[in-house]
């Protein structure tokens, strides 16, 4: 492709919309364009990075033996009714965007295929020996991002790769899951990244286990926890650990202590002048389930340690049957403000004990009468500890479990792990936190999904049984631009070779000179034939916007025919490590197949 007929115009400026530098260098550079809020347009060199990197997926899918299909963005809400999830996705999660047709039917724009997929398999898989079975799409998928931003990374349109796979029994699952495990690490290895496979939450989609593929960045959303010797690595939404050991405390009687104006942990330990490892703090939340039913959950946790709101969700969800719910709608700290209704006006906002009298929750309609009173189990062991008195103003000291109060009976690992926790109690490990960018995530749904839906088959005994199921995601467009996110310089984008939207880019100095044209369109025409995709600068800019615009897109060589020509050489220049070479014009073939052979490219593009 010559430059002088692509649609290309460059910014000199970051535009005031972009807050990261990868946002920033892909609009300046002209491989996208904002329509609106977390909508974007991929213009012709960003559809280049896009399709080699679909490719490359596209490969090692179909390498451990996925079939690609492509399967409708509009879905019907009546396969939701039929899992479960149509509430959570529009109503709890509210990330689906739904409509009604003409026929005052409800529909959606699908952010995820589990329920379109099991009703085609359903109808079609009958026997045990039509399995296993994998089936992938690459598709535009829709999210009504709360919040978008950070350009690709988080929008509300962008484009995925989603696999499902479905299998007779759980040993099959791990062996399928295993697989596209192993394909994503391929991936990401071939698209040039760095990145860490991490255990993790599995959300609204649920299932048995989950990983996630994580893309290592300081601007990622994410909290990765890992130790240095890679034996553990965790989603700090699913991280655990052991905390550090609890001070010992410096009360022995049990007492009320005066504490006015000690509402947070900081003030009271400085008043009593204890550790906060002594303090039982009590938090309040309140937990709405599907059947309108709100429960005052009050949490007791260590006073150094912060509630994992994930792990805190999935506890409440377990318990949705004891409520006539099924699913968990939203969780969310108490608000003061807001909600006082639901609380008895005397309410000691900043001094609760965690054995807070019942009568304190107004009687309101579907509004629980009792708290459900919930320990984290970094409290359990806790002696001549400091907690709330229920009294505004004052805290007791020297309180203990079994004598000065209950312990709640249910007990949980509802904290959320940090920095320098250990990993066991015998370790010597500690955590290291990073950030990162969730780029993938595979899922073991065993028969979530089946049993709801009656996806069935018979087993070679003649059994009929719900199929195993899997499935894994990548974000192919967020992969993208994860990948400028680690590989860039002040200059601009510096792509890996195997998704870089062109392989070389041939600068003319001065393209009214014909001996420098004439050259450059034969090298052109060379490279392109032996499968090196190269780009032609044939504009009559000035030489230096010329190697602006060439570092900005970040094509990894550069060819300059230049002063070198009468010498039958051209200059060749590597992106990422600014290293010339003065190559003779015949050898250039030869070089790049050097530069390549390392390299595994996906099938040329068309």
């Amino acid at each position: 492709m010559q430059l002088s007929k692509v649609l290309f115009v460059t910014l000199r400026e970051d535009p005031a919309e972009a807050e990261i530098i990868s946002h920033k260098l892909l609009l300046r550079s002209c491989y996208i364009r904002r329509v609106s809020s977390g909508i974007y347009s991929y213009l012709p060199l960003m559809w280049r990075v896009l399709r080699k990197t679909s490719q490359i997926i596209r490969e090692e899918m179909n390498s451990i033996g996925g079939q690609e299909c492509l399967l409708p963005q509009l879905q019907i809400s009546d396969l939701w009714e039929e899992s479960g999830r149509w509430k959570t996705y529009t109503e709890a999660e509210g990330i689906m965007f739904s409509l009604i047709d003409r026929q005052n039917r409800e529909l959606a724009l699908g952010p995820t295929h589990e329920e379109v997929v099991t009703s085609i398999v359903r109808d079609m898989v009958v026997s045990y020996k039509q399995m296993p079975l994998n089936l992938y799409q690459i598709q535009t998928k829709f999210r009504d991002e709360i919040r978008p931003r950070f350009g690709l990374m988080r929008s509300r349109e962008f484009i995925m790769k989603d696999a499902y796979s479905f299998d007779e029994n759980l040993e099959n699952l791990q062996k399928n899951y295993d697989m596209v495990s192993q394909a994503y690490c391929n991936i990401l290895k071939r698209c040039g990244l760095s990145f860490k496979v991490v255990e993790a939450d599995s959300g609204t989609i649920g299932g048995l286990a989950s990983q996630e593929f994580m893309v290592l960045t300081d601007v990622g959303e994410d909290e990765i926890l890992y130790t240095e010797d890679n034996s553990y690595a965790a989603n700090v939404e699913k991280a655990v650990s052991i905390p550090s050991s609890e001070n010992i405390s410096p009360f022995n009687i049990y007492e009320e202590r005066a504490t006015l104006n000690c509402n947070t942990i900081k003030k009271l330990s400085e008043v009593l002048n204890c550790s906060s490892t002594n303090i039982v703090k009590n938090l309040l939340y309140r937990a709405i389930y599907d059947n309108k039913k709100s429960i005052l959950v009050l949490i007791s946790i260590r006073g150094d340690q912060d509630i994992n709101e994930i792990k805190l969700s999935n506890e409440l969800n377990h318990l949705a049957f004891k409520y006539g719910a099924s699913t968990l709608l939203t969780l969310q700290i108490f608000d003061q403000e807001s909600e006082l209704k639901l609380i008895n006006s005397t309410f000691p906002f900043g001094y609760i004990g965690p054995d807070l009298e019942d009568s304190y929750i107004s009687i309101e309609e579907n509004l629980e009468s009792s708290f459900l009173r919930i320990a984290d189990k970094t409290i359990i062991n806790l002696k001549n500890f400091v907690t709330g008195s229920n009294k505004e103003g004052y805290h007791t000291v020297g309180s203990n479990w079994g004598k000065s109060h209950k312990l709640p009976e249910l007990v949980f690992d509802v904290r959320r792990a940090k920095e320098g926790d250990k990993i066991s109690e015998n370790s010597q490990e500690r955590l290291i936190s990073k950030k990162g960018v969730e780029v993938g995530h595979v899922f073991q749904l065993g028969t979530k999904y089946s049993k709801k839906m009656k996806a069935t088959f018979t087993d070679k005994n003649g059994e009929e049984k719900p199929i195993v199921m899997g499935c894994y995601g990548i974000g192919v467009s967020r992969l993208v631009q994860s990948a400028v996110e680690q590989n860039h310089d002040k200059h601009g984008i510096i792509w890996p070779l195997a998704i870089a939207p062109y392989h070389a880019i041939i600068i003319v100095p001065n393209v009214k000179e014909k001996q420098q044209m004439e050259i450059a369109e034969k090298i052109y025409y060379d490279l392109n034939s032996i499968g090196i995709e190269t780009i032609l600068d044939d504009r009559t800019e000035r030489i230096g916007s010329k190697f602006k615009d060439a570092e900005l897109i970040g094509i990894p060589y550069q060819i300059v025919t230049g002063r070198t020509l009468k010498f039958g050489k051209v200059e060749v220049v590597d992106r990422k490590t600014k290293n010339s070479q003065e190559v003779i014009i015949e050898e250039l073939p030869k070089l790049f197949h050097e530069f390549f052979k390392n390299i595994k490219l996906s099938s040329p593009l068309i």
